[in-house]
């Protein structure tokens, strides 16, 4: 899948939480820019949306990881396993992570287990490790990701996808409210944000409709897509709740909706 130079092509792989659902899967989203595949956390069930997506492992150009907790991480091990398979479509170019503070040693010591079974043949793995705390830019062909740390785990940061000349996605990974965050998606054409609560039932590290509203609203947005959700949100009017603090478009992610952002 190549998508226009001036698009960013986004798809929801895993619009869900730690909370087995056959609907949902955990966190994992798909940006597609030019010919680069971006992955955005990779939980429990993301290969398998990826392939519905019509996205091969070997396709991924980036995965970008948001923080340690397993149901953003839980196919990381798997997704570099299945990168060795040895075939006609086996990888081809190198895959770059990312991550925040501390990825480094989240990467040795998952190798500490795994061993050979998630190494790659020697450049095909690239590992960056975004620790800085006025953050960290990855440049490529004509767009650049950005991180910023957030209100989470020590090591969480959210994501800037911008084209150089078109438009910019941000996805928050968890979060509570966070001055980075909305820093970071000042003006943005789409915040893709966890409200992993209603405004009812709050619990820390983690944003209700109401407070992702709030940050869209002063980051100036174009489109807020909330994501995330645990099961207590399912009968709950979230646009409704998130209405009190923004005035924009309003979207509730689900597990493969696709959307061009311009």
């Amino acid at each position: 899948m190549t998508i226009n130079s001036n698009t960013i092509h986004v798809t929801v792989l895993g619009s869900g939480t730690c909370v087995p659902s056959l609907t949902r899967s955990a966190c994992a989203l798909l940006m597609t820019v030019g010919t680069s595949h971006l992955l955005f956390d990779i939980g429990p069930g993301s290969m398998r949306r990826l392939l519905e997506a019509g996205v091969q492992v070997q396709d991924l150009s980036h995965v970008c990881i948001s923080h340690f907790h397993p149901d953003h991480t839980g196919e990381l091990a798997p997704l570099i396993f299945a990168n060795k398979y040895p075939d006609a479509n086996r990888r081809q170019s190198p895959l770059t992570l990312i991550g925040g503070p501390g990825f480094r040693n989240f990467m040795m010591r998952l190798e500490a287990v795994y061993g050979d079974w998630i190494r790659l043949a020697d450049g095909m793995l690239q590992v960056i490790e975004a620790a800085p705390a006025d953050g960290f830019k990855h440049s490529a062909d004509g767009w650049s990701v950005e991180t910023l740390p957030v209100r989470h785990n020590p090591e969480s940061v959210a994501y800037r996808v911008a084209l150089d000349q078109g438009p910019a996605v941000v996805y928050s990974g968890d979060t509570e409210y966070s001055e980075n965050l909305v820093a970071l998606a000042r003006e943005a054409d789409l915040l893709i944000c966890e409200a992993a609560r209603p405004d009812e039932h709050p619990v820390r590290g983690h944003l209700t409709p109401s407070e992702a509203g709030r940050m869209a609203a002063e980051a100036g947005v174009r489109q807020l897509m909330l994501t995330h959700f645990y099961p207590d949100c399912e009968n709950v009017d979230l646009v409704t709740q998130c209405r009190r603090t923004y005035a924009g478009p309003v979207l509730l992610a689900r597990d493969l909706m696709t959307l061009e952002v311009t």
